[in-house]
């Protein structure tokens, strides 16, 4: 990591931790299953990497290959063969006989012919082998810290699809587990923070030219006639315990009732995923906090409301307001109801600076800071995929050993404001977080 002083100190206890921040919560469905992936066991010890040759290639495993996970797999393979970086996905592991099936078949058939695709039931059966340099985690939220922690602990590099995890607590458990092994990479899937836009405004913050920054606002709305991720289709032929591992897939969440609504469309109930605020806002969040530089979020109260689905669990309209160290304020709106959002933009005392237009940053001082402040247009380079750059930038640093863009201290301060808008949907209560102390209370 880039400044192991940016993470705050672990608490004296986690156990304390956890217990401290359940009953500050004062909701259990938000807390389900935390206990059985937050673990007080000792933070594992990397085993050795996987030697890397200059003139070998990249050599990735794939847990998850769902929608997210194959559309990884297709584009890796295709980056490969456009020359962009040496790499070949050699193992895949889902639950699932038929998606391990199909993305097996895809890439063998259309990407890697001359290459060997294992496939793996059990994820932990992909990281006993010795020869994987990286491995991308595309499973659902409630997995990700567990497989990225024992991934770290085989000696491999990771990219975990956003969010990072599902809870806080889990999040500074990878901070520490990442603390401990420095000599691996963990890149976190958020790939808006490639925009060569958000750079340009980080420099300026940095710079002092436009003041200090008061209050900024984003969002990430979109609509839907038949629900939001209900296109994710459900194959009648999914069987638990003849060709799907539906146990396997519940794992830290606890044992569940088989429903392929659920196996299909998790980001829809709030037991396995945060739903607007972990799987849309995450990718505006992440780019302009690390922009604004304004510390760790410190209180942070959100709305929601079912106003069009109201099948769906988790709400389709939310409402965040987030307070930095520094007092800085982030609006943030997220809708699956109406696709109009707020054009992101940051609010300084001497001048406003407009990201709405991906090719350029605007700069328009305050009037009474005209004669001290130039308006200004940046020119931004726009990438024609910024996943693709993100994917770049992952398999770039396991070779070079250089820092990855999205780092786990980024993913932690994200999933602070997460959990506590989460929390503070479903409790209608503000929270706060100290990050001396990693507590969470309700304020």
């Amino acid at each position: 990591m880039n400044d192991s002083r940016s993470v705050p100190s672990p608490a004296p206890s986690r156990r304390d931790f956890l217990v401290r921040s359940a009953l500050a919560a004062g909701a259990a469905p938000v807390l389900a299953g935390c206990a059985s992936t937050s673990r007080a066991a000792p933070i594992p010890k990397a085993a050795p990497g996987a030697p890397l040759r200059q003139d070998a290639p990249v050599k990735i495993g794939v847990i998850g290959t769902g929608g997210m996970g194959t559309a990884h797999c297709n584009a890796f393979a295709r980056l490969a063969k456009a020359g962009r970086f040496d790499c070949r996905i050699v193992a895949l592991a889902d639950v699932c006989d038929e998606r391990l099936a199909h993305c097996q078949k895809q890439l063998q058939d259309e990407w890697q012919k001359d290459v060997k695709v294992d496939t793996y039931k059990d994820y932990t059966q992909l990281l006993a082998r010795k020869d994987l340099h990286g491995v991308l985690i595309a499973s659902p939220e409630h997995w990700h810290s567990k497989q990225a922690e024992d991934t770290i602990a085989s000696g491999k590099d990771v990219y975990c699809e956003k969010p990072m995890t599902l809870h806080v607590e889990d999040a500074f458990r990878l901070c520490d587990v990442m603390q401990h092994n420095p000599e691996r990479l963990l890149q976190v899937g958020t790939q808006y923070i490639t925009e060569q836009r958000y750079l340009e405004t980080g420099k300026l913050i940095k710079s002092g030219a436009v003041g200090l920054p008061t209050w900024s606002q984003t969002s990430y709305c979109r609509n839907s006639k038949d629900g939001e991720w209900n296109y994710y289709e459900i194959n009648p032929e999914w069987q638990p315990g003849v060709n799907l591992d539906w146990e396997g897939w519940c794992g830290p969440s606890g044992k569940a009732p088989w429903d392929p609504k659920v196996y299909a469309r998790w980001r829809r109930y709030k037991r396995y995923s945060t739903g607007i605020i972990g799987d849309l806002l995450v990718h505006q969040i992440t780019p302009l906090i690390r922009a604004l530089d304004q510390g760790w979020p410190v209180r942070v109260v959100a709305s929601g409301a079912h106003i069009v689905d109201k099948a769906m669990e988790n709400h389709d309209q939310v409402n965040l307001n987030v307070e930095f160290e520094t007092g800085h304020v982030l609006t943030v709106a997220g809708s699956t109801c109406n696709e109009e959002g707020v054009p992101p933009m940051v609010r300084c005392n001497k001048a406003t600076i407009f990201l709405g237009n991906m090719s350029e940053v605007v700069v328009r001082p305050q009037r009474i800071w005209a004669e001290e402040v130039e308006e200004q247009k940046i020119p931004c380079k726009v990438a024609r995929d910024q996943q693709d750059e993100l994917r770049v930038d992952w398999i770039e640093s396991i070779r070079t050993r250089r820092p990855n863009l999205s780092q786990v201290e980024l993913g932690t301060k994200v999933m602070v404001i997460v959990d506590l808008a989460s929390r503070s949907l479903w409790t209608g209560k503000a929270f706060g977080f100290d990050p001396k102390t990693r507590a969470v209370s309700a304020c």
